[in-house]
């Protein structure tokens, strides 16, 4: 299971929307691994300055790997994460998240070249193929 739902949320779930924080609460309860690796991500993003910043270091863990990957995997969370912190999300290899503040001059080039297929083909290596 992806999220742990308390029985409050699901049933405003149940009754009608549910805001962005309270799912964002969500999402930071349940999977606190992908919470603090991309909470790090944002931060350094934005103290360097250059509206980027990335995650090239493997999960310790599947459990941490799968955390990474459901919340990046879901339009809802990810969604949800961006709107959250104001960034553009990004993902490579199973772990390597990716922060982009789009306001930034030349930040969306630099967000198109990470999502491109040439990069994720350069991205590659004999140490990501259990990944």
């Amino acid at each position: 299971m992806s999220l742990t739902v308390d029985d409050r949320l699901l049933e405003k779930a149940r009754q009608g929307e549910v805001d962005d924080a309270s799912f964002v609460a969500c999402v930071r309860d349940s999977l606190p691994y992908a919470w603090q690796v991309i909470s790090d991500v944002i931060t350094r993003m934005r103290d360097g300055g250059t509206g980027f910043a990335d995650n090239q270091t493997p999960p310790p863990d599947e459990q941490a790997r799968g955390q990474l990957l459901r919340v990046l995997a879901s339009d809802s969370m990810r969604g949800a994460l961006e709107r959250h912190f104001g960034v553009r999300l990004a993902f490579q290899n199973c772990h390597r998240v990716a922060a982009f503040d789009l306001a930034v001059d030349g930040v969306a080039e630099r967000h198109e070249r990470f999502v491109s297929p040439r990069a994720q083909l350069l991205n590659q290596s004999p140490e990501l193929v259990d990944c």
